[in-house]
């Protein structure tokens, strides 16, 4: 089986400078956990995404793990990077209650920036399937993206 590479929102927040977090230039997480993208931001992104494409096009299947923080014209600009590469929109959701609780575990996550995030990364995208987490494994949840790619290929 050919490699894949899984590439996402969270690589590109390590490899920025910190002083782009610290200074709110890049991006900025206020105590209620709602993120906001600094004026330094759009290059960085755009840069990324292009940088991810070209793996795509050289042959190297990837997966990227986005939170479309301005839902559709997040989604709008990763088309436009992927320019003509075949890609097929999966969106991840779970109840509210099951988010708040996976958030309290995970230490790089401020209290409440799964539920203000929940009211907009979905909105205006146009996924090729949506899995819900609830109650799913992500096992559960591969297979049901792996069936639906075949059938639609």
């Amino acid at each position: 089986m050919t490699p894949w590479l899984r590439l996402g929102i969270d690589d590109l927040i390590r490899a920025m400078p910190d002083e782009g977090i610290e200074d709110g230039s890049l991006l900025s997480i206020s105590q209620a956990g709602q993120v906001e993208v600094g004026p330094g931001w759009r290059a960085l992104e755009t840069s990324w995404n292009i940088g991810v494409a070209s793996i795509a096009v050289s042959g190297t299947g990837v997966i990227v793990d986005e939170v479309l923080l301005e839902g559709g014209a997040s989604q709008e600009r990763l088309r436009t990077a992927f320019g003509g590469l075949e890609v097929f929109w999966v969106g991840v959701k779970c109840d509210d209650e099951v988010a708040r609780a996976r958030e309290a575990l995970r230490p790089d996550r401020v209290p409440g920036m799964a539920e203000s995030q929940a009211a907009v990364l979905h909105e205006g995208v146009a996924y090729d399937l949506i899995v819900d987490t609830t109650n799913a494994t992500s096992m559960s949840c591969a297979s049901e993206i792996l069936a639906k790619t075949f059938t639609v290929a």
